[in-house]
């Protein structure tokens, strides 16, 4: 073959080759060959099927952080990359810079968007607490406002930092890399299932563990486990309870008995002191009669005093045993919770009634008793007159009961003040 022809054949080679090289475009995806590792910052590159090199900054490298290099390249490895900008302005010769983590990232935008299409929830570890709420790694950056973190205010967002939260995507847009998520969603879901299970397994008469939720003005409601149930602050204790806050704290664990259960309300009634021993059980054996006791005042009316003796139990101090001395009223010497000492005068545990004295415990003082030995004859005379023009239908034994001293009948509220004194005292046991 002649000279001529030889260059003529190197010529066509050369312009074939040429030909052959790939131009580089932004955007582009391609294959790039690891060259060289550049003071454990960057990573050169041979763009395969170009002729020309490209830059891999560290930062680029992946989604996760990296701190050195070596640990996701070396020499001879071949990377998937996408071209972000041309570096310098020679076409033939030129650099260009590369990404693998915004290719990784594009990918990972497509995952998401399935998801999302489709409804489903993805899972995402919390990395970093900022104003407004959470930032998660889901591959991408994404974001979780506080108010979609949980299905109550939560005060301290720093909580979540480092847990794994199961969330809802709520908008995702991944031209402007913007990924908005909602735990709040997810727990909502979960708590419905958990409700209906729980309105279909829920009996009443049933004693069940829960805690404390939340405390209001009129009650507290209790975490059933799916549902909340409410506790009347009448059905929190024996004792009287002004607020729920008094004597319960929101997370504190509690025993509560169901009293109703109203599935297409969906409410529970619920009632801690149902749980507790009944205050009048053994009453005879802790008041018996001619005991002493400490009490307190807890209600004055007209016709006397109550005198809670026992966490739930109240007894009568009847106006007429309260002070040797006549008196027009109660609140002229006692005041509601002043502590007193009482008497025992009689105890019926079956009506949940106690009669009480305070003046079975002061001495008498002489003029009294003259004076009372003196209106005896009299008060006799008038009782008889009274039962003589009565037109009741008393039997002798309500006549006896009530002519006798009340010192002697120990137990007289019924039968001395009628049943303006009978219901005071069933008021009383509501309560």
């Amino acid at each position: 073959m002649s000279e001529n022809e030889n260059s003529q054949n190197e010529k066509n080679e050369l312009l074939d080759a040429l030909n052959s090289v790939e131009e580089v475009n932004v955007g582009d995806v391609v294959k790039g060959e690891v060259l060289a590792i550049d003071d454990d910052k960057q990573v050169i590159v041979g763009i395969q099927g170009t002729g020309v090199e490209g830059v891999v900054p560290l930062k680029e490298l992946s989604t996760q952080r990296v701190e050195d290099v070596n640990e996701v390249a070396k020499v001879g490895d071949v990377l998937d990359l996408v071209v972000i900008s041309r570096i310098g302005s020679d076409k033939e010769n030129g650099s260009y810079l590369l990404s693998h983590r915004r290719l990784e990232a594009r990918k990972v935008w497509d995952d998401v968007e399935k998801e999302y299409e489709a409804g489903h929830t993805i899972k995402a570890p919390v990395t970093q607490v900022v104003k407004g709420g959470l930032v998660v790694d889901a591959g991408v950056r994404g974001f979780i406002p506080a108010s979609m973190i949980d299905d109550h205010y939560v005060e301290d967002l720093n909580a979540y930092k480092g847990q794994e939260l199961e969330l809802k995507i709520i908008e995702i847009e991944p031209s402007e890399n913007r990924l908005i998520l909602s735990h709040r969603a997810v727990v909502e879901k979960q708590r419905e299932a958990q409700r209906e299970e729980a309105l279909k397994t829920l009996q009443a008469g049933e004693t069940v563990e829960g805690k404390v939720a939340r405390l209001t003005n009129f009650g507290a409601f209790v975490d059933l486990g799916g549902i909340d149930g409410l506790v009347h602050v009448s059905e929190i204790s024996y004792e009287r309870v002004e607020k729920p806050a008094d004597v319960l704290k929101v997370g504190q664990e509690v025993t509560v008995k169901i009293l109703s259960v109203d599935a297409d309300r969906e409410r529970v009634s619920l009632s801690i002191k149902a749980t507790l021993p009944e205050p009048w059980d053994g009453i005879e054996e802790k008041a018996p009669q001619g005991a002493v006791l400490d009490g307190k005042v807890k209600r004055l009316t007209s016709f006397g005093a109550f005198v809670e003796v026992f966490p739930g139990v109240e007894g009568l101090v009847h106006i007429s045993q309260i002070s040797h001395q006549h008196i027009a009223t109660p609140n002229d010497v006692l005041k509601v919770g002043q502590e007193i000492k009482v008497k025992v005068l009689d105890v019926r545990p079956d009506e949940k009634r106690l009669a009480l004295s305070i003046k079975a415990l002061e001495e008498k003082p002489q003029a009294a008793e003259g004076e009372e030995e003196a209106a005896q004859p009299e008060r006799r005379n008038n009782n008889r007159r009274r039962n003589n023009n009565s037109r009741d239908n008393r039997t002798a034994s309500e006549r006896s009961t009530a002519n006798a001293p009340e010192e002697q009948s120990g137990f007289t509220l019924g039968d001395l003040i009628g049943n303006e004194l009978k219901n005071a005292g069933n008021n009383n046991d509501e309560n």
